[in-house]
């Protein structure tokens, strides 16, 4: 919390107008702690952290991925829900919601959304309140969490994806690239970049 509270603080300060979280430990934390107590730790730090963001004119954005415990879709659903504070939402990666939708790295049995990163966009519609945007080949990326491959080296139909999130309400009008691990990323920035432009004037 104390982390939590300094990097508000700087988000703040600078006038950025969001703190992102996760929930740190891995799937596999779930195999050694009661799941329910889990939750309820993560919901009840996230309320806090919500209220501390609130006060300092921010909102709080939770990035799901199968690299983090609660990466099954119901789960993510279900702790927006319990946390149910108005500056809290989902931060949706398209790399990491199909990975999520497709059951990568999920406790017991899996949990997966035929349609993918689409179905899980359309799961969490209204809950969305920051947005990354990258393709996925439905790897992970060391067995860990999603690869992030540039834009036409996966398989995403973002003529279908941003239609659903252009159906959340941002506080803000612009999308990131993400390009997390991607070895020599510079090199395909431009890339990209060119992407996102084709797709914001077919989609704005």
């Amino acid at each position: 919390m104390a982390a939590f509270k300094s990097g508000a603080q700087y988000d703040s300060d600078l006038g950025i107008a969001w703190v992102r979280v996760d929930c740190v430990q891995p799937p596999t934390l779930l195999d050694e702690m009661d799941e329910d107590l889990a939750r309820s730790r993560v919901v009840n730090t996230w309320k806090e952290c919500s209220d501390i963001a609130a006060d300092l004119g921010c909102y709080v954005t939770w990035e799901f991925e199968p690299g983090f415990a609660f990466n099954k879709p119901s789960d993510v659903v279900r702790i927006f829900e319990e946390v149910g504070k108005d500056n809290f939402g989902l931060e949706f990666d398209t790399c990491h919601a199909e990975m999520v939708a497709k059951g990568a790295r999920h406790p017991g049995t899996p949990e997966i959304l035929e349609g993918g990163c689409l179905e899980m966009a359309q799961n969490v519609r209204g809950m969305v309140n920051h947005i990354h945007l990258i393709d996925s080949d439905g790897t992970l990326h060391g067995d860990e969490t999603s690869s992030h491959p540039p834009f036409g080296d996966g398989y995403l139909n973002f003529d279908e994806i941003i239609p659903e999130l252009n159906k959340n309400t941002l506080s803000h009008d612009w999308w990131t690239i993400d390009l997390c691990f991607w070895e020599d990323a510079w090199a395909v920035t431009e890339r990209c970049k060119k992407s996102i432009d084709e797709l914001n004037a077919a989609h704005g």
